[in-house]
């Protein structure tokens, strides 16, 4: 855990690849020393069809799922950290966003099927 689900405008992979923005979000978890390098999941969708204020503008949100255990500070710190490590690249005319989103874990359920 966590889950980090990196939506983004599809114009911006000329700019930045999505790998790129995935390792910064991957490293920004890593430092924030609430998980376990082996445990942070990533995925990134383009948004090929979308509006920002009325726009076309770039943007990049960030969706951090994580199961309970953290208080408001840590979620917040993570969230500072995530954001910083978006702002890193120069990229302009862009919204940049994250959100934590705490899962229930009474309904959460995981099964790993091995090879």
């Amino acid at each position: 855990m966590p889950h980090c689900i990196i939506e983004y405008s599809q114009n911006l992979e000329q700019e930045v690849p999505p790998l790129d923005w995935m390792e910064a979000v991957q490293q920004a978890c890593i430092e924030s020393a609430l998980f376990k390098p082996a445990d942070i999941k990533l995925r990134a969708f383009a948004c090929k069809h979308f509006i920002t204020g009325g726009v076309q503008d770039a943007f990049v949100h960030v969706s951090v799922r994580m199961l309970p255990g953290r208080n408001k500070q840590q979620k917040s710190e993570l969230s500072q950290s995530v954001l910083d490590a978006l702002s890193r690249f120069s990229v302009k005319q862009v919204s940049l966003s994250v959100e934590i989103v705490e899962m229930d874990g009474e309904s959460y359920l995981k099964k790993v099927i091995p090879a």
